[in-house]
């Protein structure tokens, strides 16, 4: 038997939260086209024959220009340290950037602390020329000396079987520590704020995605229905109109589709009410992140 976590880093929009839940058959991280999407570290319990695999999904290695921001940065470098081996994500839709060399250089200095497997994964193949995809992966090569380089689409499941396994060949030996049936850590009160900020996501443009947070204020579960209510925060009364929408038809178009992911995921019936509040400056502010769990 096998045992190890696997910390998933990469720079901001590399597509860990979609490897993640292509990995684990289940959708237990909200994804988006915005960059910053992941802002606290997901648990994914991956039951595999011979092997139980702990993933990490983590925040995007970014230049942090918030107190939310640098705890975001510090969550992934914190999980670069716990984690028995590593996935570093980078895209093979372009040669070697900025944040990719970020994420290399904190990955060099974990190494010195705890040398351990390094497996370099390049997402979205599924949208490249294979022709193309050859340099790529040469460029990529060339940055460090990767244990195992797997090229993979996490939108259609291409490889992911060949990913597996090579993580399995470079785990340590152990038991697992997880139950047979736990998927992740993540709360299903958590979940449901975190399929709201998705929707929000979705629907919003411009500063507005990284200027939202959602509280959840209740969340009962009765016998045939589950009753959330929840507050968007955001930080400016612009912002509060633009997710409302005009006559409010943003607003019930996001609550309507967070309230049909939840029935999904959690599966049962979702009565959802959601409110809008402006709550200046909350990004900086440091009982606010510690409430909402940042």
């Amino acid at each position: 038997m096998k045992f190890g976590t696997v910390a998933i880093i990469g720079r901001s929009n590399v597509g860990k939260s979609t490897l993640l839940n292509r990995l684990l058959g289940e959708k237990i991280a909200i994804v988006s086209n915005k960059p910053q999407t992941t802002r606290t570290r997901i648990l994914g319990v991956a039951h595999v024959p011979g092997a139980q695999i702990a993933f990490l999904d983590t925040p995007g290695l970014h230049k942090p220009d918030h107190l939310l921001n640098r705890r975001m940065v510090r969550t992934t470098v914190e999980a670069l340290d716990d984690a028995d081996l590593l996935y570093v994500l980078m895209e093979s839709l372009h040669l070697p950037g900025p944040g990719d060399l970020a994420a290399i250089t904190h990955v060099k200095t974990a190494m010195v602390k705890h040398p351990r497997p390094v497996i370099l994964v390049v997402t979205k193949v599924d949208a490249v020329n294979k022709i193309k995809l050859l340099p790529v992966l040469e460029a990529y090569g060339r940055l460090f000396p990767w244990t195992e380089v797997v090229p993979v689409s996490a939108e259609d499941g291409d490889n992911i079987d060949r990913l597996l396994e090579v993580t399995v060949a470079h785990l340590p030996e152990g038991e697992g520590v997880y139950n047979e049936d736990m998927l992740t850590d993540q709360s299903m009160r958590t979940l449901a704020a975190e399929l709201i900020r998705e929707k929000i996501l979705a629907a919003t443009e411009q500063e507005v995605p990284y200027s939202v947070a959602v509280e959840i204020e209740e969340f009962v579960e009765e016998s045939k229905i589950t009753r959330i209510r929840a507050t968007i925060l955001v930080e400016r009364n612009t912002q509060k109109g633009i997710v409302i929408g005009k006559h409010g038809e943003r607003l019930k178009l996001i609550s309507t589709q967070a309230r049909q992911d939840m029935e999904r995921v959690f599966d049962m019936k979702v009565f959802l009410e959601v409110w809008v509040k402006v709550r200046e400056d909350w990004r900086e502010d440091e009982r606010t992140l510690m409430e909402l769990g940042y």
